[in-house]
């Protein structure tokens, strides 16, 4: 198992706990004394109180959770937010509402799910031509389903 070393930045800070057994991300906790209001069409920056020191070939994925994302519209505002491993500061989820309502995160609700993934570092190669293949260059819709 990997370990990962959280700092608690507020001494009210709630540690990213697991839903289930098997499940592959870990709920990320807001770390506010009083609710938090997002306007429709609003983000937010949520403070966690937390940092933490992903290890070196892994990133920390932040993605929204299932039930406030279609229940209430409120996801991450870039979808998927990256904690690098060389990044020590506070982890916050720009937060946005997709919805026509106001919504409210309420103190130290779980707000976004932090998944811990290892990534290849690439060495990109500048050349002349690639190799073909059968899609070639066909884009969005040319494989011919929807």
């Amino acid at each position: 198992m990997v370990k990962v070393n959280i700092k608690k930045l507020n001494d009210k800070a709630v540690m990213p706990t697991y839903g289930s057994d098997f499940a592959a991300g870990a709920d990320l906790y807001a770390c506010n004394d009083e609710k938090i209001t997002i306007n429709p069409h609003e983000t937010v920056l949520i403070k966690t109180g937390i940092a933490m020191e992903v290890p070196e070939g892994y990133a920390g994925l932040i993605y929204a959770r299932s039930g406030i994302a279609s229940k209430r519209g409120l996801a991450p505002a870039n979808k998927v937010g990256v904690v690098d491993a060389d990044y020590r500061g506070e982890v916050m989820v720009a937060l946005h509402n997709h919805s026509e309502k106001v919504a409210e995160i309420e103190p130290y609700e779980r707000i976004a799910q932090l998944v811990i993934a290892p990534f290849l570092k690439v060495d990109f190669n500048c050349v002349d031509e690639l190799s073909d293949t059968v899609r070639g260059a066909g884009g969005f819709g040319s494989t011919g389903k929807n």
